[in-house]
């Protein structure tokens, strides 16, 4: 896979990724399971299992110039080792400011404080702490070295924000909200918003405020967070 997106190196590109999203710049570099895309501003890393395609284009700009207060988390790893995956990305990524996008058309804030085996905890300013499947994540994007989400404060964002006993996977962590009110996919649909009542493999039973319960394939939740 590698050796045939290698002629696609320092080209412009268009990437399209899932949910018609496009994504345009040069590629700079590619992992095993992940590629890296400078668009003139910031690095952007995307996993290839939600490329639909990609297509070089004619570049009429001026050549990009990389900025020195960029995030390259790829020049750290290439340090290392030559095949880097998404999940050395977000070990890399731990306890910096990132800019994610997973669902709804909105890009989450904040950073990474926990990876685990399928799912990673995130800390967002707006939503707190929340649990974002891997295989769900789009993009990921390291903040510039001097930028904070929103232009908070440091205090604003604990070191280690108190997370519960995690479970190693997304499967078993769910199962600790039984019960319990919470946001499914960032609310993207109004019956993502209710009190889990059932687990039974990959079927989670919801009851939303006033409807009927609901029946959700696990495999569908893309991120969890409490109210």
């Amino acid at each position: 896979m590698k050796t045939i997106l290698q002629g696609l190196l320092n080209e412009p590109c268009v990437v399209e990724i899932s949910g018609k999203k496009l994504v345009n710049g040069k590629i700079i570099d590619i992992g095993t399971d992940t590629l890296v895309l400078f668009n003139g501003n910031d690095y952007v890393y995307i996993p290839i299992v939600h490329i639909q395609n990609i297509r070089a284009v004619e570049d009429s700009s001026n050549e990009i110039s990389y900025p020195l207060n960029s995030t390259d988390l790829t020049s750290i790893l290439s340090l290392e080792e030559t095949d880097w995956s998404l999940r050395k990305v977000l070990t890399e990524a731990k306890g910096i400011f990132v800019e994610i996008y997973v669902t709804a058309n909105q890009p989450l804030h904040g950073y990474i404080t926990s990876i685990m085996n399928n799912y990673f905890v995130f800390h967002s300013p707006i939503y707190k702490t929340m649990y974002i499947t891997l295989n769900h994540l789009k993009w990921l994007i390291p903040y510039s070295q001097d930028q904070r989400p929103y232009g908070l404060d440091m205090h604003n964002f604990p070191v280690q924000p108190t997370n519960p006993k995690l479970a190693r996977t997304f499967e078993v962590q769910i199962e600790k909200f039984l019960d319990d009110v919470v946001v499914l996919n960032i609310g993207e649909k109004n019956y993502h918003i209710g009190r889990i009542i059932e687990i039974s493999g990959p079927i989670v039973k919801i009851q939303s405020a006033r409807s009927k319960p609901l029946f959700i394939n696990m495999h569908h939740i893309k991120t969890l967070h409490q109210v």
